[in-house]
C-alpha cells in the first residue's frame, strides 16, 4: 500500500505568518518608497551636492557639470549678508504667521463646536480661502492693497474721515510683511480651524460633563481636558502649518516679490532669485540646503518641546 505523496507547499508557507505580513506591507508600500526616493530623496540629494558646484546657465544649456567649489555658495552669501537676513525674515513670518493662525483657528472651532445657529453652513463657507489657489489668493489680497485703488486704501479712507490718503502697507519696509502675513491668516486659518474642530468633537461628552457637575469652569474644562485630548491634533496641525509657511513662495511672488528693499526676502524668494533670476543654480541649491535644515530643525524642536510638554 503506498502512502500518498505530501502536498506541494509553496515558498510562502515555509516562513512564518508574521514574516508573510510584513511582506505583505512591504509589496504595498513599495510603489510609495519608489516614488519618494525617485521624485523626493534623490532631487533632495542633487540639490545638496549641487550647492557645493559653480552651477549655472552655461552649464545647464551646455550639459556640463559643475566645478567643485567646497562651501563658496554658502560664504559668499554670507559675507553679502543675504543669508542671515532670508532666514531672520523667514523666521519671523513663520512665527506670527503660525502663532496667529493658531489662536485664530482655535477661537473659531470653538465658536463652531457650541453649535451656534447657521454652523453647518459657516463650515461650508470657510473652506473658501483655503480651497482658492495661493497664486489667486496672492492677486486677490494685492487688489485689496492697492494703493490709492484698493479696498484697504478706501477703508482706511472712510474711518480716518479723510485724514489718511497714502496707506501702503505693501510699500513700507515696517509693514509689507504684515500684509503677506495677513494673506497667509486668510489662506491658512480656515484648514486649521476644520482639523482643531474635529479633535474638539472627539473629547468624550461625559468627561467634559462630569467635570462641570464638579464646578470646573470652561476655562478649566478647556485647559485640563479638551486640550490634553487634542494634542495630537494640535501636534499635527502646528506642524503642517510650520511646514506650509516655511516653503510659502506663492504670496510673496505675487505680493511683493522681496521688497521693498529686501523686507519680505525670504529663504524662498531667495532661492528663487539666485537660481532663476541671477542665473547662479549652484547658489540657489545652497540657499534650499539651508532653507531645508532650517525647517527640519524647527520642526524637530517643537515636536521635542511638544512631546517633552505632553509627557
Amino acid at each position: 500500500m503506498h502512502s500518498s505523496p505530501a502536498p506541494r507547499r509553496s515558498w510562502l508557507n515555509f516562513r512564518s505568518r508574521k514574516q508573510q505580513d510584513r511582506l505583505f506591507c512591504f509589496c504595498l508600500l513599495l510603489p510609495a518608497i519608489i516614488l519618494c526616493v525617485a521624485f523626493i530623496l534623490i532631487p533632495i540629494v542633487d540639490s545638496v551636492a549641487m550647492s557645493f558646484t559653480d552651477y549655472k546657465i552655461a552649464n545647464l544649456t551646455k550639459n556640463r557639470p559643475g566645478v567643485w567649489n567646497d562651501f563658496a555658495n554658502y560664504t559668499r552669501l554670507w559675507k553679502a549678508g543675504k543669508l542671515q537676513s532670508a532666514i531672520s525674515i523667514t523666521g519671523t513670518f513663520v512665527a506670527w504667521t503660525v502663532g496667529l493662525t493658531f489662536v485664530v483657528s482655535m477661537a473659531l472651532a470653538l465658536i463652531l463646536n457650541s453649535e451656534p445657529v447657521g454652523a453647518r453652513f459657516l463650515r461650508s463657507i470657510m473652506m473658501i480661502p483655503w480651497v482658492i489657489p495661493t497664486v489667486i489668493a496672492g492677486l486677490l489680497w494685492a487688489w485689496i492693497y492697492a494703493n490709492p485703488y484698493g479696498l484697504l486704501q478706501y477703508l482706511v479712507n472712510v474711518f480716518s474721515k479723510g485724514e489718511i490718503t497714502d496707506f501702503g502697507i505693501l510699500n513700507s519696509k515696517n509693514t509689507a510683511l504684515w500684509g503677506v502675513i495677513i494673506a497667509g491668516l486668510w489662506k491658512q486659518v480656515p484648514l486649521m480651524t476644520l482639523l482643531l474642530l474635529a479633535g474638539m468633537q472627539n473629547v468624550p461628552d461625559d468627561i467634559m460633563e462630569a467635570a462641570k457637575i464638579d464646578g470646573a469652569g470652561y476655562f478649566t474644562r478647556l485647559i485640563h481636558i479638551m486640550i490634553p485630548y487634542m494634542r495630537s491634533v494640535i501636534a499635527v496641525s502646528v506642524s503642517m502649518c510650520i511646514i506650509e509657511n516655511f516653503k510659502q513662495y506663492p504670496l510673496f511672488a505675487t505680493l511683493t516679490n522681496g521688497g521693498p528693499v529686501g523686507a519680505t526676502t525670504t529663504l524662498a524668494v531667495l532661492s528663487y532669485n539666485e537660481a532663476f533670476v541671477n542665473n547662479n543654480y549652484g547658489s540657489g541649491a545652497a540657499v534650499t540646503t539651508v532653507w531645508l535644515l532650517v525647517m527640519i530643525v524647527v520642526v524637530l524642536v517643537f515636536n521635542l518641546i511638544f512631546r517633552r510638554g505632553n509627557d
